[in-house]
């Protein structure tokens, strides 16, 4: 399960810290407000490492880039010829459209 120290320990500094470093000043850090990470731990830990990061409404799955990518893929595997009707379908499917992606610079 995950929590607060978890997610500061594990996703900020070992993830969000090293891409903020590679993204340099343009960096804006985006996540949602699940409990989480919405503690104050996390809330010092992004201080502390000054990474820049954007408040979100309580519920706004429409803002969330990741439910964004979930509903091209979604779109993309439908309109496909021969949709899959196997997991490992499926799976190849998604890792097919997801390389035809544009690059874009986001942190999911």
């Amino acid at each position: 399960m995950m929590t607060g120290h978890i997610y500061r320990d594990v996703i900020l500094e070992q993830h969000v810290r090293l891409f903020r470093g590679t993204m340099g000043a343009e960096f804006l850090f985006m996540n949602d407000n699940t409990r989480p990470h919405c503690i104050n731990i996390v809330d010092e830990g992004l201080q502390s490492e000054d990474i820049t990061h954007m408040d979100w409404p309580a519920y706004s799955p429409g803002l969330s880039p990741m439910e964004h990518v979930w509903d091209m893929l979604d779109r993309r595997i439908a309109a496909r010829q021969l949709p899959p009707t196997y997991l490992l379908e499926l799976r190849r499917a998604l890792l097919d459209e997801l390389c035809t992606f544009p690059k874009i610079r986001l942190i999911i």
